[in-house]
């Protein structure tokens, strides 16, 4: 299977944010929680699967949201290096987000991953269900997700998920799976 650099679209947290890394640095930092490992996120909803007062994780994953946090959130490895080589190929890339709204994510994108600003899509669907629609809209055939649940109903409307395994996704699937971002590169047709 070869992806074409222009019909693959892409998640962030989870995928090319290492979100679950900066949850644990703030837990620590300033909520003195020092007893959560990234192993221990065995599920996407941290509240089924982390001791932690679920007040707690709300308030940490809107401070996330919000840009709200001293921690650096670092881009997942080879993140970087794939997504300026997609877009030196193609001119553009598609990032589609449940998050519900854009916030910091789009200057982190640019500023983080050194991609330049006309190169970026950034849209926030506000809802793991609405991505599908955007997808198909903008002819997309393919997206790098994390979250399996999703991944189910991409493949109902027809777009071909590539699961990026995490801890939180190690249920029964049928998926592309890849464990990094080279494995994702070498999925992508690139023209020389």
């Amino acid at each position: 299977m070869r992806i074409n650099p222009g019909s693959v679209a892409f998640d962030v947290d989870g995928v090319i944010a290492d979100i679950m890394s900066l949850f644990i640095e703030i837990a620590k930092k300033e909520y003195n929680i020092h007893d959560i490992r990234y192993e221990d996120a065995t599920c996407y909803t941290l509240e089924e699967c982390l001791d932690v007062n679920p007040d707690v994780i709300n308030e940490i994953l809107n401070r996330i949201l919000d840009g709200n946090y001293s921690p650096t959130l670092n881009p997942i490895e080879g993140a970087p290096e794939v997504l300026s080589r997609i877009g030196r190929i193609h001119g553009s890339i598609l990032f589609v987000t449940a998050r519900p709204y854009p916030g910091p994510i789009y200057s982190w994108l640019q500023d983080t991953l050194q991609l330049d600003r006309s190169i970026i899509d950034v849209v926030a669907t506000g809802t793991f269900e609405g991505k599908a629609d955007v997808l198909l809209s903008r002819n997309i055939t393919y997206f790098v997700d994390d979250r399996l649940e999703t991944c189910f109903l991409l493949d109902d409307a027809g777009i071909t998920p590539v699961l990026f395994k995490q801890p939180w996704n190690r249920q029964k699937h049928n998926f592309i799976e890849i464990s990094t971002w080279k494995e994702l590169e070498s999925l992508i047709e690139f023209k020389s």
